[in-house]
């Protein structure tokens, strides 16, 4: 096994590419796909796995391009991400609606499935989403600069990946030495670079999050929205909370929830809370 790779991981060909993906619980019990964000990895979902699994299927993609996983043809886009992720769903025997739990770009690309499949979607949760709000951390602002941000995404020195690390989470008991290993390996993947700068690129610029790719997923997922939950963590350093208070303009039907004391992961900082909202979210 991997630094820090979590057991039950298999890989599926994808479009020709590697994919790695981790599934679990009971095959008969509801489906629910975690998808997690910008050069990052489905151990971001890894609490909530054991918690989930006693009621429900759960899948668990490396995104094309991130975490392990490699890249598939073409360029990397919302599109070819949500694209993907149906794929996988496909790949794996899955044809029941799911439902689908994002994190950061993760929520974005959740959208995006929705907006694409709806038929194909139960539910969402948007946990720190992408999307709603120009805001994002000045760190994702300059790795969006074609050549610099390449060249800071390939600095893997203990003291980079820790700093990165450490900015996820309000309490540094999170920022473990498990987890400091596997993103020294992800962040070692030799398309990392290009894929996430690639993306970065479409979806931001050094001024924020741009505007019109932002609108044009709302609208689209507005046509046949479903049940939403919106949750965050009230000391997000990445997306600041404030963008929660547009959820409810930008989906009428959302609830939402603030974590207190977490920062951009809740489904790791408070994953007991976390994983009682989603149940009762996936069941209504």
């Amino acid at each position: 096994m991997r630094a820090g790779e979590s057991a039950g991981t298999r890989e599926v060909t994808l479009h020709g590419a590697r994919v790695r993906v981790r599934s679990g619980g009971d095959p008969e019990a509801p489906p629910v796909v975690l998808l997690h964000g910008i050069g990052r990895s489905l151990e971001d979902w890894a609490p909530q796995y054991p918690l989930l699994a006693t009621d429900h299927y759960v899948i668990a993609p490396d995104l094309p391009g991130f975490g392990l996983s490699e890249p598939t043809p073409g360029p990397t886009t919302l599109e070819s991400l949500a694209d993907d992720v149906l794929a996988l769903v496909d790949s794996i025997g899955e044809t029941r609606p799911v439902h689908v739990a994002g994190n950061s770009l993760g929520g974005a690309v959740a959208m995006r499935v929705a907006a694409m499949a709806p038929e194909r979607v139960s539910s969402l949760l948007l946990a720190n989403s992408v999307g709603f709000g120009r805001d994002v951390t000045i760190a994702l602002r300059v790795l969006g600069i074609p050549m610099l941000g390449a060249r800071l995404l390939r600095r893997t020195d203990p003291a980079t990946v820790r700093r990165t690390e450490r900015a996820l989470f309000r309490s540094r008991e999170f920022v473990t030495q498990e987890r400091l290993a596997h993103a020294t390996e992800v962040a070692r993947q030799p398309h990392r670079a290009r894929v996430f700068v690639e993306l970065a690129r479409r979806l931001g610029t050094v001024r924020g999050i741009r505007p019109a790719w932002r609108a044009q997923l709302l609208a689209d997922f507005a046509r046949d929205p479903k049940p939403t939950l919106a949750v965050w963590g009230d000391a997000d350093l990445v997306l600041p909370a404030r963008h929660l208070e547009a959820v409810p303009d930008r989906i009428p039907h959302a609830r939402t929830h603030l974590f207190t004391g977490a920062g951009h992961m809740p489904q790791i900082e408070r994953a007991a809370e976390f994983a009682d909202l989603a149940r009762d979210h996936f069941s209504r």
